[in-house]
């Protein structure tokens, strides 16, 4: 019952969220012949999902004014910059080859076109919050070896197929006519005419069902089958190794636990070995004491809203081409777990006796912000110099910047407040000396850079199976769906780095090397290296990702994640070693 009010302000705080981030998606019900609102998305290489344009950045022709539609937060975030489409499509009317526009393309019209046809670009539009794409154009390169012989042809005729229960709009598709093209080979002018067909037939499927095909085509049977394959194989892998390690820590500290209490039935002058030979030494604090504290604080909010995350995905508010909402979601949990951060930092380094926690908050607010914002204006420089969509307005970063300044600044001052006001003591069950013991030399394989390879490689390879749908889903165009699975994968994530921190630390500690605490921390955030490595191979051996403003946002933000993922799993090693570290030396009697 002590719980029950802690748990009501989650589950109100987990509603409010759900309903911010949650789109307003399309429930318009419509009468034969009323105009249904269609709007063009964005226009972009297929193999570069961050390098989008505006669809009229292209020299298509419009039937008549241009009015853009108002996008949230989330939605501008996600690089959809959504306009009225020149094509109009009435609800349950039929049409046959209606020309939309006509126009005389240039002959730089029509290179543009061209380049954006050998670029393999497509176009996306939204009908009723439903999504269409298509392509542009087609290369013909039939029959023909030299690429100078190619033939490039841009689509004018669109045939939309769409479907409806009673009054609301259930699903529509778009098909290409390929018989009906523009030749763009040569540079001259052509009269291009844009043309569109619509045909409407009946479905059973209900409207609160339309958006399953997107999730079906996310989970198609094989999928399914490699999901589960990779779930079983991360299991097997956490079964034996927490079993292997649960083994060999009892038994071993059960041997340790009889031969100390042996020892302290004999003389007195018996040399202590071993772990218990450092207890005056392993709650020493360590060095730099304001940066561990704030990294613990830093990944203690991310491990938060992590959690957050998963709880809107599994409740279902990260549905299918609900635009913006991961965004958005991101944004708003950052901001409000920012006291946190604070919190979590400012009492851990009061409890390492620290003295300036002031600085150890501003540090603790810029330690994961700071890079992020600094890749940020990068990355943004780029998509600005390439007119692209990813290029956020300035009103938007002002938004940004407001509740950067008005959420998450008070908050994490206010979390700071608390955490020093919290006059926690930290919990050594042992007495640290007054001077450290010399940490013995060891051998190469038991330095950081070796202990940090052994400590990353496990949980990677737990996950790494999963790694390419995510990667897919997050740098290409499929979807993704299977939340369940993910949030298994993220536990075993968890449990794996654990034990893994905790029994590194244990040979560490038997080694009498007492600088554990750092090296619990850099073991248990090394996954994040080895995924950043997973980067590499995914964009040289499974993407066709090309050019330099895919390239830059791909390892920028992949950096900035891996970063995140650094710190948050840091933190998670770090906490377990601490709970083993206190365990043991409660165990035994030390002077």
């Amino acid at each position: 019952m002590k719980n029950l009010p802690t748990a009501l302000l989650l589950a109100v705080l987990i509603a409010c969220i759900a309903t911010l981030v949650r789109s307003d998606a399309s429930d318009h019900r419509y009468n034969e012949g009323d105009a249904v609102p269609l709007y063009a998305n964005k226009v972009g290489p297929f193999h570069n999902p961050s390098e989008t344009y505006r669809y009229f950045d292209l020299p298509f022709c419009s039937a008549g004014d241009v009015k853009e539609k108002r996008e949230a937060l989330g939605e501008v975030l996600n690089g959809d910059r959504l306009v009225s489409a020149p094509y109009n499509l009435e609800f349950r009317k039929d049409k046959d080859s209606e020309v939309a526009c006509r126009t005389m393309l240039t002959k730089e019209e029509v290179v543009q076109f061209r380049t954006a046809v050998k670029k393999d670009y497509y176009f996306q539009m939204y009908y009723d919050d439903l999504p269409i794409w298509g392509f542009l154009g087609k290369v013909d390169k039939e029959g023909k070896t030299d690429p100078r012989e190619y033939k490039y042809f841009l689509y004018k005729h669109i045939q939309f197929d769409a479907r409806y229960n009673k009054d609301r709009v259930i699903e529509i598709t778009a098909k290409m006519d390929p018989h009906s093209v523009v030749d763009l080979t040569e540079d001259k002018d052509v009269d291009a005419d844009f043309m569109y067909s619509v045909k409407w037939s009946d479905t059973n499927i209900p409207f609160e069902n339309r958006m399953d095909k997107y999730s079906q085509s996310s989970s198609l049977p094989h999928h399914l089958e490699i999901h589960w394959f990779s779930i079983i194989n991360s299991c097997v892998t956490v079964l034996l190794l927490t079993g292997f390690l649960a083994t060999i820590l009892m038994r071993v500290l059960k041997n340790d636990f009889m031969k100390y209490a042996q020892d302290e039935e004999a003389a007195d002058d018996q040399e202590e070995t071993g772990w218990k030979y450092i207890h005056g030494d392993v709650f020493r604090f360590p060095q730099h004491k304001s940066l561990f504290a704030a990294a613990h604080g830093s990944g203690t909010q991310l491990f938060t809203l992590t959690i957050f995350i998963f709880m809107l995905a599994l409740v279902g508010v990260f549905y299918p081409y609900n635009r913006g909402a991961l965004f958005t979601a991101l944004v708003v949990i950052y901001a409000l777990t920012s006291g946190i951060a604070g919190y979590t930092a400012t009492s851990f380094y009061c409890q390492l006796e620290g003295k300036n926690w002031v600085r150890n908050l501003l540090l603790t607010g810029c330690l994961f912000c700071g890079p992020l914002f600094l890749t940020f204006c990068f990355l943004n420089t780029v998509a600005i110099a390439y007119s692209a969509t990813a290029a956020l307005p300035f009103g938007t970063i002002v938004v940004i910047v407001l509740i950067w300044t008005l959420v998450t600044s008070p908050l994490l001052v206010l979390g700071g407040i608390a955490g020093k006001n919290s006059k926690a003591e930290f919990q050594a069950p042992v007495r640290t000396t007054k001077y450290p013991r010399e940490i013995p030399p060891l051998p190469w394989y038991r330095t950081t850079i070796p202990q940090m390879a052994m400590a990353g490689f496990l949980p990677f390879s737990a996950i790494y199976i999963e790694l390419y749908y995510i990667f897919a889903s997050v740098w290409g165009h499929r979807i993704y769906t299977i939340y369940s699975i993910l949030f298994i994968v993220f536990i075993i994530l968890l449990i794996v780095t654990a034990f893994i921190t905790v029994a590194l630390t244990y040979f560490q500690l038997a080694a009498e090397d007492h600088g554990w605490w750092w090296r619990s921390f850099l073991c248990g955030g090394s996954t994040g290296l080895f995924i950043y490595g997973y980067c590499l191979y995914y964009y040289y051996a499974r993407s066709d990702m090309t050019g330099f403003m895919q390239t830059s946002f791909f390892f920028g933000y992949m950096a900035c994640i891996c970063y995140g993922f650094f710190l948050m799993l840091g933190t998670v090693g770090f906490r377990a070693a601490l709970l083993f570290v206190r365990h043991i030396y409660k165990s035994i009697k030390c002077e």
